[in-house]
């Protein structure tokens, strides 16, 4: 029966709601009121006073009244003030609730009143007859409000025909209804952290947490007067405690958190509740408290907790903090500005002292160093900065490698327009978590607000377990909040006089009640205005002596104090109970002011908000006046922030003083709901990301982490902008069917980022290839992102960036970016700022009219350390001069990326000038602090102008007449001069081809080296540029150390073959001092560059020769199990080498099959030969030799001849029957070295010179004396190479004739290779390896399961953490743990094979297919990795640089993951970036050859070494210059054989060179040599065999 009558009920009543929902929470969703109600008892004149129990369906439909106990409890809530209907519709939704009776005492008892608890028993004993006599009277109510002109009781009919009639009006009526009209919304969800008080229904309650609203808090009253409107809302009435709740005393915490809480005696409430949670587990948490209630210290349990989980044992007695790994682990406290950064910091450093744990400030302000970084625990920052942080992948940005605790302050700080970059950081560590599979905790505090769901899904909290929301009533002083409306046209003198009258009135209300007062006002100059106005208004009314503070005892003493500061309106106003504060103020004035208004000296205190966020000085009562703040980058006024009216709030009350505050908000009459919505908690707070999306994204991509379209749409998943659109979709311009048809909204995250991407590739900053849906960072793009530069200023400075530019158009530009909006012209500032513009240097555009002029002129003013009047003007001076050498910075390496040689100069300067404080004209000696200011004066006023180099070289009695001084501070001078940085320069050129020329940069060091002056290392920057200036060829960072006098640094560049530039320029420029530049002008005239070779063999489409052809079955057997065929190469030289005696030259593309043939030719050689003979192979090192002996091992016994490896005392000793001796060219010089000419000596039948291109000194004189000495004696050379841009003379050199010269070119590879090279810009640091590790993993990505890849690092060190990159950027691309393991591999085999591995270290990468492979590991692993990798378990290898020689597997994919390594020099700790050798990247290149499948070999490499690279591995072949010059081993050669008689004379000198492949190419290429052109060949080799006389004694 019950069900039945709830079921009629529901089709005959509640006509307005469409879902027909009977529930009382139902009925509160759908009534909604947004103003104060007004009720009487004039509502119960309905009510009889006899109720009978009803016994059918139809009484429930009789006009009844009621006549109980509850007849008195209605009247009762009836009669409060505020909403009585909704209280009883709340006690209704109780009753009828599934919770148990002592689950809703509590509230019953509030709204009942605790005063009648003997009734609140009885309505609970029989509260199944209490919900339906108050669902009843709601009924009734309902009616009645329907028919708002009769107040008559209203009969319905109970005639059977009337009741179905009414039924079937009603059937009918929902009949047309649609079953879904999209606006439903799920019951509040039941959350057990959730601290709503009853009696402030609407403050934040009930339907808040998903921000919906419907009314203000209880007892909210309005009234109206002549020139405002007032609302004010009392304090909210404690929520009750429920029956878990307890304080938690502070002695039962453990050992750890009870000494981090001195003075306390439990936790407050509010950490009581949250403690099991921040203390015990690791759960993300979002804590929504009032300002006050004590979060901070709930941030505190959660560093304790991270404290805790990184202790160890520790022997009993031992203090705690012996027990914690503080290396272990970094916490980041991000707050939301630098004044509360360093409050923070004082507070959590005060409370950890103890424990030895380091706490610190990193912001734009306070900067870090490595070190401090490495040693310091917790870090208190602001976003921005974090933001900035973690688009480091090193350095600072290792921080994140070691985060386990990220605490978010002020969470509701993503309403703002900053809140953007708190959703950057958010979702740039959740995605971290993810990629990494780390433990990262995520912890928001936050005010109140609305929708805390939101807040807690978009930090991945828990709703049950990590979200606390505690509303107004847990404030730990009642706030009373008044908020005044202020009639008048917004911006009118009526309006703003209106304001002043509300203003005087309150304060003087409040200060005659004997409180303190701050009055916050939006402007520094404001502050004295408002307070004049405020001393004028009581003057006027008479009243100014309530403000006097004379009869405090300490006010002569503040009187006194006051006296000395130079500000004269703070002097003036503290006499009659005054104060100003703000940031334009001196530290010491505010202190003062500080210190004055917390002794209560001052009654009112008018200052900016930055007093509310950077000092806790509270006061009873804070008044703001009006609500209007200058948005500098809107160029309009726009309303004051929530954050900062809460944070104004937060001031009012003094805890341990005061039991309440009063905080009132003085706003104009059309902001007066906004104001009430937004701190009543009734306004949702959105998502400001939509601003900062373009400059987010560009981070993202900039860091590798974003790097196509799908990877945006996933990243742009963790943001608050993503819940928010799934909740509130037309706030975000979307039709609400969007979501219907994509829940996900993937379609509109995907425009998103497309239009962004879009924005972002017009400005250049990105590559976005649309058909791919790709990015790719540009150098502006980096640039931009690691600068911190905002894509609008990018975009501002493309019309006016110039590839020259002086120094006034660069401060123009620089003083245009919009990082400057927020400094304004104010009209105080104006004549100081004219006066400035009279003194400073440069010409400024717009003059003080506009802000660009203003930070131009206090830009040059802070270079010219000009002396700032205005306050004001000091704090603006110093916001542009730390944002302007962040910005021109970035201008600066924008240059250098487009080669702008001019430009790149003068930014330079002009850097340092700012960086510095001085003129790139000024005195250079002026950068020594401790020169006088006479020194420096005296410098300047000598009438000769001395550069520091000039000045080093005279005595210091010249150097103290020169400035007018004595001998003494000459000697200050001269120490400075020669300490100045200073260096000389030198070049050689070095042609490598008829386009191609090295130049080699000698740096030489001539000054003298001062660690306090210089620290650790100089750094300068080194470019050659052309010879008109414009453009840089080539650019390089290089670092001067105290160890370093002379520096090598070699540039390759391109030179037309038509018309050769005249000249070259190297610019030296120092990165930290201004005039230590240096330039040299290197003319080319004389340069003679070689002559482009024609003798490349074009390879012919023939047919492949059958194996059979060689016709010796001895060889054919052993071959015919490899191939059966030769390639089109080995059968295009197959005739030269296998049936003719001509010496033979193959250059050839690597892996091409030549040294196969070569082998095949002198086993065949020695298989015709009838007498006892032998074949000499030459390799250049012994991994060659190694690789040599076991291919030749196969076949050595076939052609009936041994096999040996020769070191050189046995290598000419006369064989007993065929062999082959393999030996190295080191082992090769060394017998000749020691033999002399012997009948004794036995040579070879064949000389097979492998690897060429791999000739050094010692493999070039080896191979010159075996040809000297075999000049009579019929020895056939063959000479093997890679393919050479230039084999004519290596040919003559091996005697070869044209017939025997087969030289083909990179692109005549026998095997499928595709080559990629791609550039990039990042130095090389560990950063340039994080960000290379998506794109490497990019190359490898599309590996089949059957094929593999080898990745090539520059050190041992690199290995293992590029595996791991790898095998995270796997992980988030297919969402597997088996990173590159094969699928078909079973567990229980690689576990196996696991066992075997003797370094534990290495388990974890080849348990996901990744193998290391270097020779610091043992050979047994070695062995077995390269076992795994030939079987398809490891199908990946990451591999150092010089493991490219040992390496014996090639793979389908090869990547060479950058071409720079670190060379430390043997016997010195100098560090040095070296590049690879051609010949090494060939070598790595090799190993992509396959015979039986096509291969890829990807590149990567500094930009400027891209086209070098391209040149001559895929088009022109390798170039090969002699090396004997350029090492001792000529000389140590010729000094002996000088010893030993051997050489007697320079003409014997002369032949012995004759035999080297010097002597050709000196010939080609004098100028490599430095020999003059156009001369005889014995003649070149005279100048030579000059040069190394002189060498030898040391001329």
């Amino acid at each position: 029966m019950a069900e039945f009558a709830e079921y009629l009920q529901s089709l005959t009543s509640f006509r307005g709601d469409v879902r027909g929902d009977l529930t009382a929470t139902a009925i509160v969703g759908w009534i909604s009121p947004m103003v104060v109600l007004d009720h009487d008892d004039s509502q119960l004149q309905t009510l009889e006073e006899d109720i009978t129990a009803w016994s059918t369906v139809l009484d429930l439909f009789s006009s009844q009244d009621i006549e109980s106990p509850l007849g008195s409890v209605l009247r009762g809530i009836l009669s409060k003030s505020g909403s009585g209907h909704d209280n009883i519709e709340v006690l209704a939704n109780l009753f009828s609730s599934s919770r148990t009776n002592d689950e809703i005492s509590t509230e019953v008892a509030e709204l009942v009143g605790f005063d009648n608890i003997e009734l609140v028993m009885e309505l609970l004993e029989s509260r199944t007859s209490a919900a339906q006599e108050l669902s009843h009277y709601l009924y009734s109510r309902n009616i009645d409000d329907a028919t708002p002109q009769s107040h008559t009781k209203v009969s319905i009919s109970l005639a059977p025909e009337d009741a179905r009639r009414r039924i079937e009006q009603t059937l009918k009526e929902n009949s047309a209804r649609p079953l879904f009209t999209g606006v439903a919304q799920d019951a509040p969800e039941a959350l057990p952290h959730v601290y709503t008080s009853w009696s402030n229904i609407g403050g934040g309650s009930v339907l808040s947490q998903y921000g919906n609203t419907y009314m203000l808090p209880l007892g909210t009253t309005r009234h109206d007067y002549e020139d405002y409107e007032e609302v004010t809302i009392p304090p909210t009435k404690t929520f009750p405690p429920r029956k878990s709740e307890r304080l938690i005393p502070i002695f039962e915490l453990d050992e750890l958190a009870k000494g981090s809480f001195p003075g306390y005696t439990s936790l407050n409430r509010i950490q009581s509740i949250v403690y099991p949670t921040a203390y015990q587990s690791n759960e993300n948490m979002l804590v929504c408290a009032p300002t006050g209630a004590g979060k901070t210290d709930v941030a505190m349990l959660t560093i304790l907790r991270v404290l805790d989980q990184h202790r160890s044992t520790i022997s009993p007695g031992s203090p705690v903090r012996a027990s914690i790994d503080r290396d272990s682990f970094k916490v980041i406290y991000v707050a939301p500005m630098k004044a509360l950064a360093s409050e923070i910091v004082q507070k959590l450093g005060k409370r950890l002292r103890w424990l030895s744990i380091l706490v610190r400030e990193l912001t734009g302000d306070m900067q870090l160093t490595k070190a401090e970084i490495a040693e310091t625990q917790i870090i208190v920052t602001t976003p921005e900065k974090w933001d900035v942080v973690t688009r480091k992948p090193t350095g600072e940005g290792e921080l994140a490698s070691k985060l386990k605790l990220l605490i978010i302050d002020e969470v509701h700080l993503l309403n703002e327009e900053r809140g953007a970059v708190i959703e950057t950081i958010v979702a740039r560590t959740l995605r971290q978590v993810e990629s990494s599979q780390s433990v990262i905790r995520v912890v928001g505090l936050s005010a109140t607000l609305p929708n805390y769901i939101d807040v807690a899904d978009f930090l991945s909290v828990s709703r049950h377990t990590g979200l606390f929301y505690f509303d107004s009533s847990f404030r730990p002083i009642p706030l009373e909040q008044h908020f005044i409306g202020v009639r008048g046209k917004p911006g009118s003198p009526q309006s703003k006089k209106n304001l002043d009258r509300v203003t005087f009135k309150k304060v003087s209300e409040l200060v005659r009640q004997g409180h303190q007062v701050m009055v916050f006002v939006h402007a520094r100059k404001e502050t004295v205005s408002a307070a004049l106005t405020l001393k004028d208004a009581a003057t006027a009314e008479g009243t100014l002596e309530d403000y006097s503070c004379e009869d405090h005892p300490q006010w002569s003493f503040f009187r006194r104090s006051i006296g000395e500061s130079r500000n004269k309106e703070m002097k003036q106003l503290f006499d009659h109970g005054f104060g100003i504060h703000h940031a334009g103020m001196l530290r010491s004035d505010r202190n003062m002011t500080e210190r004055m208004f917390q002794e209560r000296a001052i009654k009112v205190l008018c200052c900016t908000a930055t007093l509310a966020w950077g000092v806790n000085l509270p006061a009873h009562a804070v008044v703001i006046k009006g609500t209007q703040v200058y948005d500098s980058g809107k160029g309009s006024f726009v309303d004051l922030s929530v954050l900062d009216v809460l944070q104004v709030f937060g001031r009012a009350g003094r805890p341990g003083l005061e039991t309440s505050g009063e905080g009132y908000i003085c706003t104009t009459e059309d902001k007066l709901a906004h104001y009430l919505n937004a701190i009543t908690s009734q306004t949702p707070i959105e998502s400001q990301f939509h601003l900062g999306m373009a400059d987010a994204l560009n981070a993202e991509i900039a860091l590798g982490t974003v790097a196509n379209v799908q990877e945006g749409v996933r990243w742009l998943g963790y943001t608050y902008f993503f819940v928010r659109m799934r909740k509130s979709p037309l706030q975000y311009g979307m039709p609400r069917e969007m979501l219907i048809d994509d829940p996900e909204l993937v379609q509109q995250r995907m425009k998103l980022i497309t239009n962004t991407a879009r924005a972002l590739a017009k400005l250049s900053m990105i590559d976005f290839d649309e058909a791919t849906e790709t990015f790719v960072v540009k150098d502006i793009g980096r640039i931009a992102a690691r600068y911190y530069i905002r894509h609008r200023s990018i975009e501002v400075f493309e019309p006016l960036f110039r590839p020259k530019m002086s120094e006034a158009d660069i401060l123009d530009m620089l003083s245009r970016s919009t990082e400057f909006d927020q400094i304004q012209i104010r009209e105080s500032e104006v004549k100081e700022l004219e006066q400035l513009m009279k003194i400073i240097p440069c010409d400024v555009r717009g003059g003080t009219d506009t802000s660009q002029g203003k930070v131009n002129i206090l830009l040059q003013s802070f270079i010219t350390q000009l002396p700032i009047q205005d306050f004001a003007l000091v704090s603006d001076t110093a916001y542009a001069a730390q944002n302007g050498g962040r910005i021109i910075r970035a201008l600066l390496e924008i240059a250098i990326s487009l080669k702008w040689a001019s430009v790149t100069a003068s930014l330079m300067g002009m850097s340092k000038a700012i960086e510095r404080r001085m003129w790139p004209f000024e005195e250079p000696l002026r950068q020594f602090t401790n020169l006088k200011a006479e020194i420096i004066h005296g410098l300047n006023q000598s009438h000769m102008e001395y550069s520091p180099a000039e000045l080093a070289t005279m005595t210091a009695a010249e150097l103290g007449e020169l400035i007018g001084l004595n001998e003494y501070q000459g000697r200050a001078v001269l120490t400075a001069a020669k300490q100045f940085p200073s260096v000389d320069l030198s070049t050689s050129l070095r042609p490598l081809g008829p386009d191609t020329l090295k130049v080699i940069v000698t740096v030489t060091r001539t000054f003298n080296w001062n660690s306090r002056v210089h620290g650790p290392a100089e750094p300068f920057w080194l470019w050659v540029e052309d010879h008109e200036g414009n453009k840089i060829l080539q650019f390089m960072e290089i670092f001067l150390r105290e160890s370093t006098d002379v520096l090598d640094v070699e540039f390759v560049i391109s030179v037309s073959v038509d018309t050769p530039p005249p000249s070259i320029t190297v610019r030296l420029v120092s990165g930290k001092w201004l005039g230590a530049d240096n330039e040299l002008l290197v003319p080319m005239d004389n340069l003679f560059m070689p002559v482009a070779s024609h003798s490349h063999t074009r390879r012919l489409d023939v047919g492949f020769l059958p194996l059979s052809s060689i016709r010796l079955p001895a060889l054919e057997d052993q071959y015919s199990f490899h191939f059966h065929e030769f390639n089109a190469l080995q059968t295009q030289v197959y005739w030269t080498l296998m049936n003719t005696e001509l010496n033979v030259l193959v250059a050839a593309p690597a892996s091409c099959g030549k040294s196969l043939l070569a082998h095949m030719t002198i086993c065949t050689t020695l298989l015709r030969s009838s007498s006892p003979s032998w074949a000499l192979i030459v390799v250049p090192s012994r991994s060659v030799a190694t690789n040599t002996l076991s291919e030749l091992r196969m076949i050595s016994g076939a052609a009936g001849a041994g096999l040996e490896y020769s070191t050189g005392t046995s290598l000419f000793d006369p064989p007993r029957g065929k062999l082959i001796r393999v030996t190295t060219a080191a082992g090769l010089l060394k017998k000749l070295h020691t033999s002399r000419p012997s009948p004794n000596l036995s040579y070879p039948k064949i000389t097979l010179c492998e690897n060429l291109e791999q000739m050094d000194a010692s493999y070039e004189l080896g191979v010159a004396l075996i040809k000297h000495a075999t000049q009579h004696s019929p020895t056939r050379y063959i000479g093997l190479s890679s393919s050479l841009n230039d084999p004519t003379d290596l040919a003559s050199w091996l005697d070869v004739d044209p017939m025997g010269l087969h030289s083909f070119l990179p692109k005549d590879r026998e095997q499928p290779l595709a080559c990629a090279i791609q550039a990039y810009t990042i130095p090389h640091s560990g950063a340039l390896f994080k960000s290379l590790a998506k794109p490497v993993y990019t190359a490898i990505r599309d590996l089949q399961q059957a094929d593999s890849g080898i990745v090539f690092v520059p050190s041992r060190g690199h290995c293992q953490t590029v595996a791991q990159d790898l095998i995270t950027q796997r992980a988030l691309h297919l969402f597997t743990e088996r990173g590159f393991l094969p699928d078909s591999v079973s567990q229980i085999y690689v576990e196996d094979c696991l066992a075997r591995l003797q370094d534990p270290t290495l388990i974890n990468y080849v348990s996901r297919g990744v193998g290391v492979f270097h020779h610091g590991i043992s050979k047994p692993d070695r062995k077995l990795i390269l076992e795994l990798f030939v079987e398809g378990i490891i199908r990946l290898l990451i591999a150092p640089r010089e493991a490219c020689w040992s390496l014996p597997v090639r793979a389908e994919v090869v990547v060479v993951m950058g071409t720079q390594y670190v060379h430390i020099n043997p016997g010195k700790s100098e560090r040095h970036i070296k590049d690879y050798t051609l010949v090494e990247v060939v070598q790595m290149q090799s190993r992509a050859v396959r015979q039986s499948a096509p291969g890829r070999f990807v590149l990567f490499c500094p930009a400027e070494a891209g086209e070098t690279f391209n040149k001559f591995l895929n088009e022109d072949g390798l170039p090969l210059e002699s090396q004997l010059l350029e090492t001792g081993v000529l000389e140590k050669w010729y000094q002996e054989q000088r010893k030993d008689g051997a050489v007697q004379n320079k003409q014997d000198e002369i032949e012995v060179l004759s035999f080297t492949f010097l002597a050709q190419r000196v010939v080609s290429n004098p100028t490599y040599y430095e020999v003059p052109s156009n001369i005889p060949r014995d003649e070149a080799l005279s100048h030579i065999a000059d040069r190394l006389e002189l060498r030898l004694t040391g001329g």
